[in-house]
């Protein structure tokens, strides 16, 4: 399963900024997406392996260039109904189950969902909210800590464990 979240761009913590402060996370100035948006495409399987890559722009080309090392061709890959993301699906050369949502449909014939993916992502979210906003050169770093909480849910977490978790990466 794969989709794609956003996350607000952040300077926290820089002195000069090219735009008028946030406070608090705050709310970008343009509704939807624009380029104050940071994309990051999560890609889970059914196993619970998460990848997290925080692409550089909401294109096809950067889709590509983080699908095509994760997935194996034999893979059968369960999508929302963005057109972007089919269109890179197609290019990497997998199999594409796309499920569109905003009709109401949840699951496909066989089993094909990704409900996976966006319990994933609403976790995630929920989780980044209490620190208010992260600076967006440190995203990817909380990006892996989360995903080692989430990754170790259930179990009690030791610094010896999570130093073992570390090094296995």
């Amino acid at each position: 399963e794969a989709d794609e979240t956003f996350f607000l761009h952040s300077c926290k913590g820089q002195r000069r900024l090219a735009r008028k402060p946030r406070r608090r996370g705050g709310r970008a100035a343009k509704r939807g997406l624009s380029k104050e948006q940071v994309p990051v495409l999560v890609a889970r399987d059914r196993s619970g392996a998460t990848a997290n890559i925080i692409l550089a722009a909401d294109g096809k080309a950067d889709l590509v260039a983080a699908l095509k090392p994760l997935l194996p061709s034999d893979t059968i890959l369960c999508t929302d109904g963005s057109s972007v993301l089919a269109a890179a699906v197609k290019e990497v050369g997998v199999t594409h189950r796309p499920v569109n949502v905003s009709a109401g449909q949840r699951v496909l014939a066989g089993g094909y969902h990704i409900q996976n993916v966006n319990a994933y992502d609403s976790r995630l979210k929920n989780w980044m909210r209490r620190f208010h906003g992260v600076a967006t050169k440190y995203l990817d770093s909380y990006l892996g800590w989360f995903r080692t909480l989430d990754r170790s849910a259930g179990s009690v977490l030791k610094p010896a464990r999570l130093l073992e978790m570390a090094i296995s990466v």
